[in-house]
């Protein structure tokens, strides 16, 4: 093709279509980046509702208390492999490039799934099923540690204004998750008998799982490098902005993780505890974990986006200040109402409003995490901080709650524990907006 017929093809091309292209990119990038942690976090919230069947068929320790706490225990030990896996696909993705890491990534959310979905019970293998769930879990760790900075760095670095909402997109994918759990747990538990569920129901979220996941492997092969972290444009960067960045490293991961902490314990507290809240405190009937779980996703889902634009608009810092103020002052009244008037209707306008709370502060989160590391260490930084935040807000929520509610004989001692949370991150916040140079 010669000169002057490539600039006659590209003159054709009208601004209507141009941005008609863009608008299809964008898409795709959105999906690509998004699918691998709608599929962890939907993988995460359906073995906590299969915990106790999973504890019989996987962990038989001849008893039901001890089998319990085994799984969750399973399930916790993986926590401490969301670092590695952050320092192991950051590196990657710092060094390669973003689109090799996340396609790493979800290569490994794949056999983990994979694993989850057909492995036999102990009754069949014995000693090879507990150690082939305890794979699976390592592996979907290693991918989740990896996973929120590269996808997170491939939002918020392809070049588009509205950098706050394109990170929003992360949050929103988890929303999307925990709200088809939830309607995937409460249509087996309705369709299917306790013996159906515990033969081979609890094995279809791992299986629909599976079947998304090659539409993810798919789309993420055919989406653009982002330009500046391409390998080549990674060889030319100094090694004096390598260093200068690490040796500020530990401030940087503090203030991350300062600012994950009240939205990481808020979804923690949500999606894992006020179900079993609502059942063991308050004698609500069952259907209110997958209610509560459903609603709270359904806010997330479509909330973070929406936000994500207010932030783009009026300040990414403001939005998150409002959300973490109105939680502090608003949350321990919450649980004052729902324990002196235990319903699903007060239930339900708890979530909606702590949804609403979470879709405010997830609008402007990604991209403020993505603004605190330069491109050079983004992915290595942003996955150490949200796997570390994780592990400690999120992770050791429940047993830090239900402590508070054993220890006091108060049932609203939950709101205690994210009130401080939320304090935390309102000096985070301060300090991030202060002393930290932005890189977005």
């Amino acid at each position: 093709m010669t000169a002057t017929s490539s600039a006659a093809q590209a003159a054709a091309v009208t601004p209507p279509e141009a941005a008609s292209k863009q608008g299809s990119k964008t898409t795709r990038l959105i999906i690509a980046s998004s699918i691998g942690n709608a599929l962890e976090w939907f993988d995460f919230v359906a073995y906590g509702f299969f915990a106790v069947i999973i504890a019989k068929l996987f962990f038989p320790v001849g008893n039901e208390s001890l089998s319990l706490m085994v799984t969750f225990a399973t399930f916790g030990l993986s926590y401490l492999f969301r670092p590695l896996g952050a320092i192991l696909l950051g590196w990657y993705a710092d060094k390669v490039g973003r689109k090799a890491a996340l396609l790493a990534s979800m290569s490994m959310t794949v056999v983990g799934t994979l694993i989850c979905a057909v492995i036999p019970t102990y009754a069949s293998i014995g000693i090879l099923a507990p150690i082939g769930i305890l794979v699976a879990r390592l592996l979907l760790a290693l991918s989740a540690g990896g996973e929120f900075g590269s996808a997170t760095a491939m939002l918020t670095e392809h070049g588009s204004k509205r950098k706050a909402f394109m990170a929003s997109w992360q949050f929103s994918s988890q929303g999307a998750a925990a709200l088809l759990a939830a309607l995937a747990g409460f249509l087996l538990n309705h369709y299917l008998t306790p013996e159906q569920i515990a033969s081979w129901g609890w094995r279809m979220p791992f299986v629909f799982g599976l079947l998304i996941a090659p539409i993810g492997l798919y789309i993420r092969r055919y989406i653009d490098e982002v330009p500046h972290t391409a390998p080549a444009a990674q060889a030319a960067g100094t090694a004096a902005v390598e260093t200068a960045t690490w040796q500020l490293q530990t401030l940087r991961v503090l203030v991350s993780m300062g600012i994950l902490s009240v939205s990481t314990a808020a979804s923690y507290l949500m999606l894992l505890y006020m179900p079993t809240y609502a059942i063991k405190q308050l004698h609500l009937p069952q259907s209110t974990a997958f209610a509560a779980t459903a609603v709270s996703g359904a806010i997330l889902m479509f909330g973070a986006p929406f936000m994500g634009m207010v932030a783009d608009r009026f300040g990414r810092t403001r939005v998150m200040v409002l959300s973490s103020v109105l939680t502090l002052c608003t949350i321990y009244y919450s649980f004052v109402w729902v324990s002196q008037a235990p319903s699903l209707w007060v239930m339900m306008a708890i979530m909606v409003w702590a949804g609403i709370l979470k879709a405010l502060y997830f609008g402007a989160l990604g991209v403020v995490l993505s603004s605190i590391f330069p491109p050079a260490t983004r992915v290595r930084g942003m996955g150490i901080s949200y796997s570390l935040g994780a592990t400690i807000f999120g992770g050791f929520t429940p047993f830090m709650v239900t402590w508070l509610v054993a220890r006091t004989g108060n049932p609203v001692a939950p709101s205690f524990y994210l009130m401080g949370c939320a304090a935390l991150s309102l000096i985070s916040i301060a300090v991030y907006h202060l002393r930290l140079k932005k890189y977005l």
